[in-house]
């Protein structure tokens, strides 16, 4: 990260979510990272999870419950939100390149990309549903 001092703390939590899947929320990386550093501050994980977003190193995004959810990829990619348990996972699938075009049509200002979040109940759910 350019222009930016090191600080072993900041690489814990990006390194954490590279590890990760899941698309955990501050609270979530804020106790992996304690066990690596037990005197980290939920402060602390916060301002670095925000400045790695503005250096653009990670993604954060809410997924409307209230809590915001972090991503180590910054690649275009979708993800996908079980309404049931609230897993966020990643959708793997090539970019609709076409929504961009289909945005501009009827709007005067300029778009420079897009998010989607697809809903619906993961494979799990589904199969906790049909065993109960």
């Amino acid at each position: 990260m350019p222009g930016l001092k090191y600080s072993r703390q900041r690489e814990s939590i990006i390194n954490c979510l590279k590890g990760r899947k899941d698309h955990p929320t501050a609270d979530m990386i804020y106790a992996s990272v304690r066990e690596e550093y037990p005197k980290i501050s939920l402060g602390t994980v916060y301002r670095n999870l925000s400045l790695l977003v503005d250096q653009g190193e990670i993604l954060r995004f809410s997924c409307g419950e209230g809590q915001d959810h972090y991503d180590a990829d910054t690649s275009q990619h979708y993800h996908f939100v079980c309404k049931k348990c609230r897993a966020v996972s990643d959708l793997h699938m090539s970019p609709l390149e076409h929504i961009d075009v289909l945005a501009k049509d009827g709007f005067d200002g300029e778009i420079d990309g897009h998010f989607v979040l697809f809903y619906g109940t993961c494979g799990k759910c589904k199969e906790n549903e049909k065993n109960s």
